[in-house]
């Protein structure tokens, strides 16, 4: 059965005209009069004899399709359209010596710091096993140890993102090694700061104390609260002592405990003074849940508008009423030509 509506249904009552079309049309005047049918009628009734009904129910038809193609059947089809404006993210990753410490997998000192939170990034960024991703937001990459480095400039290409996310390493040389907490910071405010999203975040993760670059951390938080920018800190590790890898006599790596501390004061002035939040995560699966709560507190807007779409059918009922009409009149003036 189709599913069809009618744009102007009232003219579906000319339809009452067929049977009165039909009578008419049925009972056209006689163009030559006899004096008498009765030898006629006495005769074998011919097929032309039998049809000659046809034109007049031709007509009552092509009225019924007349009526039916002004009456404007139609279909509808609703049509849903998706809008998203996605929200720029930094990520700003501290890949500092410390980040080499193996406390975050418990009975696993293979894997260090740094390890865990690319896992974790990239799932929040491509998906996996919190979340869908990030399809729709364009998102960045810097990393900072004593100086900060843009690695990764706001895209929606996440694949290549991941990748440099990937080859990011800690860093091993002494000359190199900090924690430049502030240029971090503000590296990210000044990419953020000439994208056109409306919405802006940074997720900044350190696990050390900011003793490196020349821009203080509050300072950096003063710029990104000027332009917008929330601020999502998250405090990796803990204040205390942690395997940390070592390279010991012979060119052998060996853990030895050492000390490792966090400003986590700092991180929460930083998030308070940007309207955003302060997280601390002890472990991977800590840190998973941190990044899951941002990932669910900064979500796309989505709007949708719903508009109907018609598709018109008129004109195969009124292409048939012609061709009715048309075949009317040519079998009623040949083949099905009455004379009573």
């Amino acid at each position: 059965m189709f599913d069809w509506e009618f744009r102007d249904p009232l003219f579906l009552l000319a339809g009452v005209l067929a049977p009165v079309v039909y009578r008419l049309a049925s009972r056209i005047p006689a163009a030559v009069t006899y004096s008498s049918l009765s030898i006629v009628d006495g005769a074998p009734a011919s097929l032309r004899r039998r049809l000659s009904f046809l034109p007049a129910l031709l007509l009552a038809l092509a009225t019924l399709a007349i009526t039916v193609a002004l009456a404007g059947p139609r279909t509808g089809d609703a049509v849903n359209r998706i809008r998203r404006e996605g929200i720029a993210i930094a990520m700003v990753v501290d890949h500092s010596g410390s980040m080499s410490a193996r406390d975050f997998v418990k009975g696993d000192l293979s894997v260090d710091r740094l390890s865990v939170v690319k896992s974790v990034f990239r799932d929040f960024v491509v998906g996996g096993s919190f979340g869908a991703g990030r399809p729709d937001d364009p998102v960045g990459l810097i990393g900072f140890a004593r100086y900060a480095d843009g690695l990764c400039p706001l895209t929606l290409d996440h694949g290549n993102l991941i990748s440099i996310l990937e080859d990011l390493q800690i860093v091993t040389d002494p000359e190199e090694d900090g924690t430049a907490l502030g240029e971090g910071l503000a590296l990210a405010v000044e990419r953020l700061r000439r994208n056109a999203a409306t919405s802006k975040i940074v997720i900044l993760l350190t696990d050390g104390v900011s003793n490196a670059g020349d821009i203080p951390p509050l300072q950096a938080a003063e710029l990104a609260a000027a332009h917008g920018i929330r601020v999502y800190a998250i405090g990796a590790g803990r204040t205390g002592y942690a395997p940390v890898p070592f390279r010991g006599v012979g060119g052998q790596t060996v853990l030895r405990r050492a000390y490792v501390e966090i400003d986590e004061k700092t991180l929460q002035a930083i998030a308070d003074r940007t309207g955003g939040r302060y997280f601390h995560a002890t472990n991977a699966e800590g840190l998973a849940a941190v990044v899951k709560e941002i990932d669910t507190l900064e979500r796309s807007e989505v709007t949708e508008i719903r508009y109907l779409e018609y598709e018109e059918h008129y004109a195969p009922f009124a292409g048939t009423a012609l061709f009715l009409m048309a075949l009317s009149g040519l079998l009623g003036g040949t083949l099905l030509r009455r004379l009573p």
